[in-house]
């Protein structure tokens, strides 16, 4: 069983930070298997999985499990004091995992008929899962599938726009509930307190614009100015959105954060728990940020198979690539042999991916290119397993999603 709250072998060790003993190890532990192969290494995910508690502040954090995708990390994670329940990205995983778990928000509104008929029938996992809704529609959707005196009571929480409204630059944040004010919430709770078969139970409100951004590149400063208007117009928005609720119905949580936003989500009074998932694993999105700084928990490896030029070698597979826009950024990134890129006429490609760069004229066919995946979640939908790595051997194999015969988005 996965272990993360026993000590670190080398708890003062932390290799990731020379890169040339880190990959190099990982190559050696690995040789012996085919590539693709995607790894977690032990140590790293606990650094990680033990920092985003320290950032939080002392609220619990919820597991975003669309970050991960592995059970036994989920499981794992969730046996550290300090993290509590999961958020769900899907109804039909959310009832998948309710079989073990009984604290589970689903994070998105959803309208699986074949997921809500199994949940209004069935007391026990209606008991467990909260659904999301912004939308008196979502209401009526449910009610579509079994009258209120004929289901399970249901649990929903409200998700309320976290999103910055600038006078001059408009819009800022990820497009997600079309309730933003105070008034918006408290109308859209009394409806839902009114009415019979629902359970209203929490709030959760996503700040992506502060959470899912670094704030240590190019346009930093430009950034940084955005985030902090942006976090002072929150706090004051969330403050009177959780005393409207809170004098409607007594809520189990208010929900906010994202793995780049803990800080500022511990700090807020109005909060009562933080979600985190892609720290865990730490795609590369995270070295962008000046707060923290999280371990390489996963990777994973391809190997050359071609040399079409004498600077260019190319890898058999590659192009796993991140959700958000069509940009470099959400591109896996080549890390070692360092001094690696993609072709910009190519980028990384469904079936090979070809690199130039300093190490590129070294490399043999047969040797082995480490990579890490932009965001942390997409890749376990490619593999079966990852490959637990401690010190310089393989010590268990943990099935993904997939790996358990399981496609939910």
């Amino acid at each position: 069983m996965l272990d993360l709250t026993a000590p670190p072998t080398s708890p003062a060790d932390h290799a990731w930070e020379d890169p040339a003993r880190w990959w190099s190890r990982l190559t050696a532990a690995t040789s012996h298997l085919a590539a693709p192969v995607a790894v977690i290494d032990l140590d790293a995910l606990r650094h990680n999985a033990m920092d985003l508690l320290v950032r939080a502040g002392g609220i619990p954090i919820r597991v975003a499990s669309k970050s991960v995708r592995v059970r036994a990390v989920l499981d794992a994670v969730l046996r550290i004091p300090g993290y509590r329940g999961i958020l769900s990205y899907s109804l039909a995983e959310a009832l998948w995992l309710a079989e073990t778990h009984d604290d589970i928000v689903l994070g998105y509104p959803t309208v699986d008929r074949a997921s809500l008929e199994r949940l209004v029938h069935d007391e026990d996992a209606a008991s467990r899962i909260t659904l999301m809704v912004d939308d008196v529609a979502h209401l009526d959707f449910i009610d579509s599938i079994a009258a209120p005196e004929k289901r399970a009571v249901i649990r929903v929480a409200i998700d309320a726009d976290a999103s910055w409204r600038s006078a001059t630059l408009g819009h800022i944040g990820v497009r997600r509930s079309p309730l933003f004010t105070a008034s918006d919430v408290a109308r859209f709770a009394r409806t839902i307190v009114e009415r019979r078969g629902f359970r209203l139970v929490g709030l959760q409100m996503y700040e992506a614009q502060i959470a899912g951004q670094g704030d240590n590149g190019p346009d930093a400063p430009v950034i940084r100015a955005v985030q902090t208007r942006s976090r002072a117009e929150l706090r004051r928005r969330r403050a009177e959105i959780a005393d409207v609720l809170t004098d409607i119905a007594p809520l189990e949580f208010l929900n906010g954060g994202g793995t780049g936003s803990l800080e500022f989500t511990g700090s807020d009074e109005s909060v009562t728990e933080a979600s985190a998932g892609s720290g865990l694993l730490a795609g590369h999105l995270f070295d962008g940020y000046r707060s923290f700084r999280l371990a390489p928990a996963s990777a994973f490896a391809f190997d050359v198979v071609r040399r079409p030029a004498a600077d260019i070698a190319t890898v058999l597979g590659g192009g796993w690539i991140a959700s958000g826009p069509a940009v470099a950024s959400r591109q896996p990134r080549a890390v070692w042999p360092e001094g690696l890129q993609t072709m910009p006429r190519e980028a990384a490609g469904e079936v090979q991916t070809p690199l130039r760069g300093r190490a590129a004229a070294e490399l043999r066919i047969g040797d082995r290119v480490w990579f890490r995946h932009a965001k942390s979640g997409e890749p376990a939908e490619r593999i079966d397993a990852y490959r637990l790595i401690s010190g310089t051997e393989v010590i268990d194999e943990l099935p993904t999603y997939r790996g358990e015969g399981k496609a939910f988005l």
